[in-house]
């Protein structure tokens, strides 16, 4: 029992006068029937003892919450004093008391696992219940003591001692062994036989029983009632501490007269050890004389050899034999064993109580058994022996019999139907390759038919043994013999028969088949060839030019003329196949359905020859549809080039010229405007021709023409030149206009503005209307600048913040003017709103409202943030920092 986990376990240390105890493991799933009878036996027993210091418990686990009444009971108990007890109400006192009184019971050698004084103190139950038994053991119990035993142990074997006279009564335990009630009755009768009228008592009326024993106790014993009949009778098994409690008051009522009897009980064991000693050898005596005369009676049977003419019999024998081996032999086993421990468990008892060693009677010692016994399995191997050896001999017969039985079986079976296909006419319907598989067949079943010429000589050989040996139905054997003789003989002939009929009919199919093979050669390349012309002159034909339809109908015409050849290839074949059919009339042999090398036939070979001189004039007339079809989709193409070979250069010439106008526009950006306008309107005009162009292409995309020799125009590119063309001129206007804006904002003179445009072209050497990161660094170098490669790229930042790589006459006059301009916005702006903000560092909203318009007012008060310096009131707005935002954003 290892689990200990939380459980409470009582350990006597020395005296482990609990070694057998079930342990509290299993009580702590309490049953509630033994938690009921616990606590009234646990409450009665505390009662006994508290009367005598004047007073009681009613509820245990309430009572000894406070831990005064334990203390009290301890005392009554050991007859010792306890500490003073605490007399406070608190729970810290009541745990202190209750911890005084499990320190003493500590003191008295218990050790306490988990009965802690929080669990007695919070009433509970279980705890409480094992706290109480703890103390019943270690009070009532542990003391005890009979004939070298203590404890439990003690208190069963008192109650066996003093209950042993009545024969009704049998105490093996302290639960079930007390269930009828008698057991109690028979502990009080021994002792005061004047109380109880024992005769008197039924084993079958246990309240009766218990009531009786309960009441006289109480009434003449001075033990209280600590048991309730009627939970005795209805538990299954009742509770083995509430039993053990109860029966511990008897024994400590009853425990005076014990001395008297310690003394008797030295005396009866020295003669009860004498007795049983000579009763055991009594009992070998006897038990080794019954051996020898069985092992006498029994050898001469096993030796008895006269043998049995039947297997029956023999068998009979050999099932007597092994009933003795399973029934009679194995209980007189365990008797020599029993007698071998008898007289070594009778020596070692003899040596142990200092008597003299055991000699049995002449002729039954130990060695005589060992002898008669070794003579006993002698025979009965000698005898097993002979008995196998016989029966194998009448089995060799039967075994013989069974052999002849079961190859003649197999033989009837094998030849069972072989005269009925040796006769089968099956060759007179068969092919050629019919016929070669029946000739392997036939061939398969001569060697088969040889490989059974040794079992019918076995068979032969086994009926001659049997008839030699007298085999009681040898008659039988010989008629079946002779059977199988007659119809081997007969199985030859048929053989040779059905050989002779086989190789005949092969010739003549072979005549036939060599026949067939020359129509199949023939036949398959000229059905083919009428496959592939069909699939050829149904086959639609994809072309994109009159030369490629013109092919087309060359070969077809090429085609036409092999057709007269190929008519006589077919009158050919057929003549073969006439051929076939007149042998067949004549011969009356079976044709074998169909020609084994080909699937074609005459009538197939016909009607394809008719398909194909159908399908000829409808090629024609298809040759002819699509010549017309190319025709017009040549018209179309040409109709496309011939203007889109026009417009394509002219879109090209007017970029050229664009390109050209914006490097060397002359005059006011006012009068380049003009003349751009101009120049837009006359491009704008030519969109008609782009639409009927458009018109055109449409017709060519419907009539799924997709390639063009008479031009490298495509549609997609005139489209692309076209919105380039558009979007070129819009885009140059829109400089000259942005050219303007930047003028006025900046105050740019005109003078200023030309110069900027003939240095721009100047450094512009590519003539793209942009200069590259090279060309504008030689400008800035020109034009006095000294900077290092930082500079350079802020300026290259400024000038081109989308990362181009390019400078655009728009982006260039832009830096110049920021350079030429020297005003700084943001420190402006700053002071401006100083100046409404009446020199403070910040602004309100109402400032802004009353100063400005409402439009920018509310612009500024949505975008400044809160002001946060240490000046600050609430409502202060910060204009410096969007001031510099402000400046940021514009200057990029």
């Amino acid at each position: 029992m290892d689990h200990h986990h939380h459980h409470h376990h009582y350990d006597g240390g020395e005296n482990d006068y609990m070694q057998q105890e079930d342990d509290w493991d299993r009580d702590l799933l309490l049953d509630p029937a033994w938690e009921k009878q616990q606590r009234k036996t646990f409450t009665a027993w505390c009662n006994s003892h508290l009367r005598k210091a004047g007073t009681q418990i009613d509820n245990i686990e309430e009572d000894f919450r406070d831990g005064l009444k334990l203390m009290l009971l301890l005392e009554v108990i050991s007859g010792e004093r306890l500490a003073k007890p605490e007399r406070g109400k608190m729970r810290v006192h009541k745990i202190s008391n209750v911890n005084k009184a499990l320190n003493f019971i500590a003191s008295k050698g218990v050790k306490l696992v988990s009965i802690g004084a929080e669990e007695i103190v919070d009433g509970n139950a279980k705890m409480t219940l094992g706290m109480i038994w703890t103390i019943i053991l270690r009070f009532a119990i542990q003391d005890i003591s009979v004939e070298e035993t203590s404890a439990k142990e003690g208190l069963l074997l008192w109650c066996q001692r003093k209950t042993a006279p009545y024969k009704n009564v049998n105490i093996q335990n302290f639960h079930i062994s007390w269930k009828d009630g008698l057991g109690f009755c028979a502990l009080i009768h021994r002792h005061r036989p004047e109380l109880i009228d024992y005769g008197k008592l039924r084993k079958d009326d246990p309240m009766t029983n218990l009531n009786t024993a309960f009441d006289v106790a109480e009434k003449y014993l001075d033990i209280p009632k600590m048991l309730d009949a009627e939970d005795i009778v209805s538990t299954l098994r009742p509770d083995e501490k509430a039993v053990m409690t109860y029966v511990s008051c008897f024994y400590h009522a009853f425990s005076g007269k014990q001395k008297a009897e310690t003394a008797a009980n030295r005396i009866c064991k020295v003669l009860a050890v004498n007795q049983e000693n000579e009763q055991l050898m009594e009992d070998y005596e006897k038990l080794a004389s019954d051996l020898l005369e069985w092992i006498r009676r029994t050898i001469p049977w096993l030796e008895n050899r006269v043998p049995e003419s039947t297997m029956q019999a023999m068998q009979q024998k050999l099932e007597d034999f092994r009933g003795y081996r399973r029934q009679h032999k194995p209980p007189k086993v365990q008797e020599k064993c029993q007698l071998e421990i008898n007289f070594n468990t009778l020596q070692t008892k003899l040596r142990l109580s200092n008597r003299p060693a055991f000699m049995p009677s002449e002729g039954r010692m130990v060695s005589d058994i060992s002898n008669a016994w070794g003579s006993l399995e002698g025979a009965e191997k000698g005898y097993e022996e002979w008995l196998l050896n016989e029966i194998r001999r009448l089995e060799r017969l039967d075994h013989l019999a069974e052999k002849f039985r079961q190859k003649a079986a197999i033989h009837e079976a094998w030849t069972e139907g072989k005269e009925g296909m040796l006769t089968k006419k099956d060759y007179e319907v068969a092919s050629l390759s019919d016929i070669k598989a029946l000739l392997k067949k036939h061939e398969a079943f001569e060697s088969d038919l040889a490989a059974h010429q040794d079992r019918v000589e076995q068979i032969a050989a086994i009926a001659q043994e049997l008839n030699e040996l007298e085999y009681y139905d040898s008659p039988s054997v010989n008629a079946r013999c002779q059977k199988i003789c007659d119809q081997w003989d007969s199985l030859g002939a048929m053989t040779q028969k059905r050989n002779e009929a086989l190789q005949r009919t092969e010739k003549l199919l072979e005549t036939i088949d060599q026949l067939y093979l020359e129509f199949a050669k023939r036949a398959a390349p000229f059905n083919n060839w009428m496959e592939g012309a069909m699939e050829d002159l149904q086959d639609t034909f994809i072309v994109h030019t009159i030369e490629e339809i013109q092919g087309l109908s060359t070969a077809h015409e090429q085609f036409k003329a092999t057709l007269p050849d190929a008519d006589k290839e077919r009158l050919a074949i057929l003549g073969i196949h006439n051929e076939i059919v007149k042998i067949v009339q004549t011969y009356h042999v079976n044709m074998a359905g169909t020609n084994p090398y080909t699937t074609i036939n005459p009538q197939e070979i016909n009607a394809k020859w008719d398909k194909v001189g159908q399908l000829v004039p409808q090629r024609d007339q298809a040759l002819i549809e699509e010549h017309a079809r190319q025709q017009n989709n040549e018209r179309l193409r040409r109709q496309f080039a011939s203007q889109a070979n026009v417009i394509g250069p002219w879109i090209q010439t007017k970029m050229e010229e664009i390109g050209r106008i914006s490097i060397e526009l002359h005059g006011t950006l006012e009068d380049q405007l003009t003349n751009l306008r101009q120049y837009e309107k006359s491009i704008v005009n030519y969109k008609p021709k782009i639409d009927q162009l458009e018109g055109d292409h449409q017709q060519i995309q419907e009539a799924l023409i997709f390639d063009n020799k008479h031009t490298n125009y495509t549609m997609e590119h005139i489209r692309v030149g076209w919105e380039q063309l558009l979007t070129t001129i819009a885009r140059t206007i829109n400089e000259i206009e942005n050219q303007i804006l930047t003028r006025d904002a900046k105050g740019i003179s005109q003078e200023q503005l030309s110069e900027f445009r003939a240095s721009f072209n100047h450094f512009d050497r590519k003539r793209t209307g942009m200069m590259d990161g090279e060309d504008f660094r030689t400008c800035l170098i020109s034009m006095g600048y000294n900077m290092g490669e930082a500079e350079f790229a802020r300026i290259m930042s400024i000038v081109d913040p989308n990362r181009l790589g390019v400078v655009t006459f728009q982006a260039f006059i832009d830096f110049m003017s920021r350079e030429t301009a020297d005003t700084d916005t943001a420190d402006q702006v700053m002071a401006s709103f100083k100046v409404l903000a009446g020199d403070k560092n910040y602004i309100l909203a109402e400032e802004l409202r009353r100063e400005l318009p409402p439009d920018q007012a509310e612009y500024c008060i949505a975008r400044m943030a809160p002001y946060t310096g240490p000046d600050k009131v609430p409502g202060a707005l910060d204009y410096m920092s969007f001031s510099t935002a402000l400046y940021g954003e514009s200057d990029l």
